[in-house]
């Protein structure tokens, strides 16, 4: 047999035909080109490789088609047979849409056809796989054609096509491939029938398809409930990582997720996951007044298509519920102190109290002689009445409204959402309060034998007198910058000053000395002020233990029964503002000034006396507003040297 064949190759040549001439060969030489030679009874086969050396391009309708241009001569003694082997493929004529792609043909090939003229199509059909498709409108395949061409629409993604996932630059997505067919039969003069088929293996090209994340959540059930797709059904998911943390699927099962696939009606499918709002590792964070946001951050590691290609998706899930309860604060009292008592929950975590700026910490409360005591529930603040912190609303004679205020701040963004306070009112006879807008008022029990007219008390002002007053108490409210305050630093305290005393009655006699019935009375007052403090709310009590570091107050008695007169005699004196601490350049007398608070002021006193027998000791000075001695209100420099 196969000696037989040889002697048929032999016996058998190709004519090529292309632009570069004509080329005989044998069928053994062409074998050898890459050409594939048969023959049998009834007909004879030529395969040509697409863009030989003996092929050409042209263009059809629009359409590049290669072709080969041959005839197979077949010679037998007297015996010469011709046939018109010439072959013509599409070599393009592919187009895709985002849902659709599309395959043109020429309908007339002018290299198949000897006349065109006589050229009568008879019938024309497509099929998949080499299976001629009889209705191919029942599997939503097109085929239509005019007179220049042929074109078979083929939904990307439907039936007899192949669907598979792949990954391109980091992105999921998918190729669809479909071998199609066309059969054209035609007649013309030339060949009574032609039946023109070709076969055409299509691939899209890469289309993304971008995953999504369906939140299907029920927030009452307190569950996160994520679908993750659509996937075709060559991929898988392989790993999770939650918060992440890292989980392979059996770990993730295990520490309570629940993950399933979900198939959906299009074919492919998606991936569920289940986690609860309280597993700790979902991001917990508390937003507007009483809720919770609840965040999953979840990263997928799928395998994808054949190559089994590894895919990461990250996605966030908020849900955001209703499920803090803001806590209320009950307020009380006793005879010495205010009690503020709220629960424990969610304090520190969601939020913090506040006085005023100040977070209310242990520090703090320890500083200003709080109490506190806490339980399983609540927690109970005991703020003593002339603590720090505490406001006084109304101050009277043996009375005091006070009022303690504190906030409840988020922890992140100090927003206020809630102020707790506790008023009540107290009777007490004696206290100072020393406010920080520099008011102080003094309620002063003073006990002596025999026993005092309070109307007649005053401050070094003499005209500052007692605002209420009985048997045994007075009651004064005056500012520091009056009634003769002075004022002096120690340390990083300011301290005001001032004095208590009582005007004696006398009963005069033919000569010095004098008589008195009544006992030499002093009661110092002093306030202290953090000198760097801002001070912002509050007045103070007059227990050093509990002073605060915005003002406190003392009282000092002071008694002297020694008697004696001072005698003021005229010096002369002068005095002058120095405009810096060199001392070189003064204000004129007439020359007004003006000072801040705590600017210094560079005094100068000079004693003109020539007299050796004189000394000068500065005793007292103060700012008045007229020149007159007894003028008021005075705001003291030096007192008593």
């Amino acid at each position: 047999l196969l000696q037989t064949q040889n002697v048929a190759y032999q016996q058998w040549q190709l004519m090529f035909v292309s632009p570069s001439g004509r080329k005989r060969i044998t069928v053994s030489d062409a074998v050898k080109l890459g050409y594939s030679f048969n023959n049998t009874l009834s007909r004879v086969y030529l395969r040509a490789p697409y863009h030989s050396n003996e092929s050409d391009v042209s263009v059809v309708s629009g359409v590049n088609m290669n072709m080969v241009t041959s005839t197979s001569m077949y010679r037998q003694r007297w015996l010469l047979l011709l046939i018109d082997t010439t072959v013509s493929c599409p070599v393009d004529g592919i187009s895709f849409t985002d849902t659709a792609l599309t395959w043109t043909v020429p309908r007339v090939i002018p290299t198949l056809v000897v006349q065109e003229s006589t050229f009568l199509s008879k019938s024309i059909a497509m099929g998949v796989d080499d299976q001629v498709i009889v209705n191919p409108e029942e599997m939503n395949y097109s085929l239509e054609h005019n007179e220049t061409h042929i074109r078979i629409s083929i939904p990307i993604g439907a039936e007899g096509g192949k669907l598979e996932s792949s990954i391109s630059g980091g992105v999921y997505g998918v190729i669809y491939s479909i071998d199609l067919c066309l059969e054209h039969t035609w007649t013309d003069a030339g060949w009574q029938t032609t039946k023109y088929t070709v076969i055409k293996s299509i691939t899209t090209p890469f289309m993304p398809q971008i995953p999504t994340v369906i939140n299907n959540t029920v927030p009452e059930e307190r569950l996160f409930n994520v679908a993750f797709g659509h996937f075709l059904p060559d991929v898988s998911l392989v790993a999770i990582a939650v918060g992440n943390v890292p989980f392979t699927l059996r770990e993730a099962q295990h520490h309570g997720f629940r993950i399933y696939e979900t198939p959906f009606s299009n074919g492919t499918k998606g991936f569920t996951l289940e986690v609860s709002f309280d597993d700790p590792y979902i991001l917990k964070e508390y937003v507007n007044r009483n809720e919770t946001k609840y965040t999953l951050l979840v990263n997928y590691t799928l395998s994808v298509g054949p190559e089994m290609t590894l895919y990461y998706h990250s996605a966030e899930v908020e849900c955001v519920i209703a499920d803090i309860e803001i806590p209320e604060a009950v307020g009380d009292c006793d005879e010495e102190n205010l009690y503020l008592t709220l629960p424990t929950f969610g304090l520190h975590q969601y939020w913090d109290l506040y006085l005023g700026n100040k977070l209310l910490n242990r520090h703090l409360a320890l500083t200003n002689g709080y109490l506190a005591a806490t339980n399983s529930t609540h927690l109970i603040l005991q703020i003593p009445l002339f603590a720090g912190g505490v406001i006084y609303e109304e101050v009277s004679f043996q009375k005091i409204k006070a009022r303690f205020d504190v906030a409840l701040r988020k922890v992140r963004t100090m927003e206020t959402l809630q102020m707790f306070s506790v008023s009540c009112s107290f009777n007490s006879s004696a206290f100072i309060i020393c406010h920080p807008d520099g008011t102080i008022m003094i309620s002063a029990q003073m006990k002596t034998v025999p026993a005092i007219d309070m109307s007649k008390t005053k401050l070094r002002d003499s005209s500052c007198k007692p605002r209420e007053y009985n048997e045994a108490h007075a009651f004064f409210k005056f500012h520091v910058t009056t009634c003769g305050t002075s004022v002096r630093f120690e340390g990083d305290h300011i301290i005001y000053e001032n004095e208590i005393s009582y005007e004696k009655e006398t009963l005069p006699e033919q000569s010095i000395p004098t008589i008195t019935r009544d006992p030499d009375y002093r009661l110092t007052v002093l306030c202290y002020y953090q000198a760097k403090e801002t001070l912002v709310l509050g007045a103070f009590s007059s227990d050093p233990a509990t002073s605060s570091p915005f003002g406190s107050g003392t009282m000092v008695p002071w008694s002297n029964t020694a008697a004696y007169r001072r005698v003021r005699q005229t010096l002369n004196v002068v005095s002058r503002v120095s405009k810096d601490e060199s001392f070189m350049e003064f204000y004129e007398p007439s020359m007004a000034m003006v000072k801040q608070p705590m600017e210094p002021v560079f005094l100068e006193v000079e004693l003109k006396d020539e007299s050796p027998n004189v000394e000068l000791y500065l005793e007292n000075c103060w700012v008045a507003r007229s020149p007159d001695l007894n003028s008021t209100p005075r705001w003291n420099i030096t007192v008593d040297g």
